[in-house]
């Protein structure tokens, strides 16, 4: 029950539902509302699709590149904690979506890389890697952490007006702090068990 409430977390954390807000209003603002939310729900299905692909057969993938967990750990540890870092000092420029006005986003930038990014994907790897026999408890977590990121962003008008920009702003940045120390752990428990062998 633990590792399955870990696990959850870790991936909204990755996910960065509240961090995304902005960023999908920003995509979304020259769309009509009831066709932003079928866009929504559209990316969210892709971006699912593309986590359980990862999640299956991240152990195979993972044999095939000859690629050891460790390294996986290792190098998915270093990736979250650089967007960790962009979590809390953002750039300027990272809020703007690079789409035409009026243009209707499809699998770039919301599903592919702002939802099932580089590190989620490594980290879903890592995680069919270290539970071969808890797919179940893995399928229930990432279910979970996609339903909460869901749910986020299907009410970001509602977020956005409680919290306002000072507030999902002040959000990210306690959760990239929290996201730091996961990438510290998963980066120290790589080298650890890369010195173990």
């Amino acid at each position: 029950m633990t590792e399955l409430f870990s696990a959850a977390v870790l991936l909204v954390l990755i996910m960065d539902p509240l961090g995304n807000l902005p960023i999908f209003m920003s995509v979304l603002k020259h769309i009509d509302p009831k066709r932003r939310r079928v866009i929504i729900i559209r990316e969210l299905l892709i971006a699912l699709v593309i986590m359980l692909l990862f999640l299956f057969t991240g152990e195979k993938m993972l044999a095939f590149l000859n690629l050891r967990a460790e390294t996986v750990s290792i190098s998915g540890g270093i990736i979250l904690f650089l967007i960790a870092i962009k979590m809390i000092f953002p750039s300027p420029e990272s809020t703007t979506s690079g789409l035409p006005a009026g243009e209707e986003p499809f699998l770039v930038p919301l599903a592919i890389p702002l939802l099932a990014g580089p590190s989620l994907l490594a980290t879903l790897m890592l995680m069919s890697h270290q539970y071969p026999g808890d797919m179940g408890m893995l399928i229930i977590a990432l279910s979970i952490a996609w339903g909460i990121t869901a749910a986020i962003l299907m009410m970001s008008g509602l977020f956005l007006r409680l919290l306002g920009s000072k507030g999902v702003n002040a959000l990210e940045r306690l959760m990239g702090l929290i996201l730091i120390m996961i990438a510290t752990q998963m980066f120290l428990d790589g080298i650890r068990a890369y010195l173990k062998l």
